[in-house]
């Protein structure tokens, strides 16, 4: 599944790579790229759209 995610609570690289981890935590094959400035996330995963969403908020941020 490829999916664009608006994150607005995204402000640098780093809230980018705890998102990451914590998705690949579950799916390790999981690609995940994401903007700082434009707080958008663009995530290529096996997961669904309800789990992944699950995990960005697990991670500790909001999901627009």
């Amino acid at each position: 599944m490829n999916l664009t995610l608006s994150v607005p609570s995204i402000g640098c690289a780093s809230c980018i790579e705890t998102i990451t981890k914590a998705i690949q935590a579950v799916d390790a094959s999981a690609i995940v790229t994401g903007d700082s400035t434009t707080k958008s996330l663009d995530v290529e995963s096996q997961l669904t759209e309800v789990k992944i969403r699950e995990l960005i908020v697990i991670a500790g941020h909001k999901v627009a």
